[in-house]
């Protein structure tokens, strides 16, 4: 009878604990008026989908990406983004119970015109990609949140053979691998996805590989990456071909699998693919197409790691440059830049379709979304 009320009371702590966290949802955009709450943070109802507003940020130019602590406490955002001879890294304090966000301090980016970065999982490191200048960089994170001074950085100068857009590098993610014991640079500019392995114990952490990069297709302009969630396979999207590269993985390698449109074969060019991303339960892929399109491109994934075609939604917006989805795979939330509106779709987890729920929500410029349950 004891050890029934026990795991009764087990039960009910966990439960419990449950239904104390909360959904909240972070937005990031191109903003250059310092009066503007640039940085804006929701909560998300998790089961009718619409979005309450409760806290932001002003003072901050262009905080074009963001990323959060594995705790969520923290908030990372690429900041003077677009901005000639500038470009910074700026962290911020979330306190969910206070419903604030406290700008910490800035540290420059390493190069022109950040456009991603991460969170090491020991929260006790930060790298950003420069795309402009194509370099990486990597900053110590402080235990109040505060980002160091720059610990390393890495510049690449080799292009590939499109005439415009690929004269130089161009590293445009910065991705840790499932054990987060390598780093992916999907570089646009080159058609390579760099590589380095991640020893979080250095104080210089970025180590040469014998593999320093996987070459892509000519013209490929690889983007964003992703893993699976079985840690097997690996997907970049290709910003400049319109497709996806499916990667077998193993200890840091990556051996192309598959390639394959994230487009109909009715549209031939003008091709703006942007972000990607696996539902958790590894059924689905998600891909954004941007310029003509303006949808969200939807996959089945086998066995094999091999994806398949099965829709489009659209993504109800102009220039859909960054989506997420929340962590139980219930919700994706979209954000588009030209229109400003934030949309939130409920997932069918059988089908992997999407439906617009709640409200949209309105922020100029709107250009990158994340979501934590805290």
């Amino acid at each position: 009878m004891n050890q029934k009320i026990y795991l009764l009371a087990i039960a009910f702590f966990l439960t419990l604990n449950s239904f104390s966290q909360n959904t909240y949802v972070f937005l990031g955009s191109y903003n250059r008026d310092k009066n503007a709450e640039s940085i804006q943070v929701y909560q998300l109802d998790t089961l009718k989908g619409n979005l309450t507003k409760i806290t932001a940020a002003k003072n901050t130019i262009n905080p074009s990406y963001l990323t959060l602590s594995p705790n969520g406490k923290y908030l990372y955002a690429c900041t003077d983004t677009k901005t000639p001879n500038a470009g910074s890294v700026s962290s911020f304090e979330f306190n969910p119970e206070n419903k604030t966000l406290t700008f910490l301090n800035k540290q420059s980016s390493g190069g022109e015109n950040p456009v991603y970065l991460s969170v090491h999982k020991s929260g006790k490191w930060l790298v950003n990609g420069n795309y402009s200048e194509g370099s990486v960089s990597v900053h110590s994170l402080l235990e109040n949140g505060k980002i160091d001074s720059l610990a390393q950085n890495f510049q690449y100068t080799d292009g590939s053979t499109h005439k415009e857009r690929q004269t130089r590098s161009h590293v445009h993610s910065t991705v840790f691998s499932p054990q987060n014991d390598y780093l992916f640079l999907p570089d646009l500019g080159a058609d390579k996805i760099r590589c380095y392995r991640f020893d979080a114990t250095l104080k210089q952490p970025l180590v040469a590989t014998k593999v320093p990069f996987t070459k892509t297709d000519l013209e490929a302009g690889p983007r964003h990456f992703t893993f699976h969630p079985n840690r097997k396979f690996g997907y970049c999207i290709e910003e400049m071909a319109g497709a996806i590269s499916v990667y077998d993985y193993h200890d840091g390698t990556l051996k192309q699998i598959q390639r394959i449109n994230t487009h109909p074969d009715s549209i031939t060019s003008g091709f703006e693919s942007s972000d990607i991303h696996i539902s958790p339960d590894g059924k689905f892929l998600y891909a954004t197409n941007r310029g003509k399109e303006n949808n969200i491109a939807i996959f089945s994934i086998d066995e094999k790691g091999l994806l398949k075609n099965i829709g489009y939604q659209s993504t109800l917006g102009n220039h859909p440059r960054v989506f997420a989805l929340d962590e139980s795979g219930k919700f994706l939330i979209a954000t588009n830049v030209n229109s400003g509106n934030v949309i939130v779709f409920k997932r069918n987890p059988k089908t992997g379709m999407l439906k617009k729920v709640g409200k949209e929500v309105q922020m100029e410029n709107v250009s990158c979304v994340q979501i934590k349950r805290i």
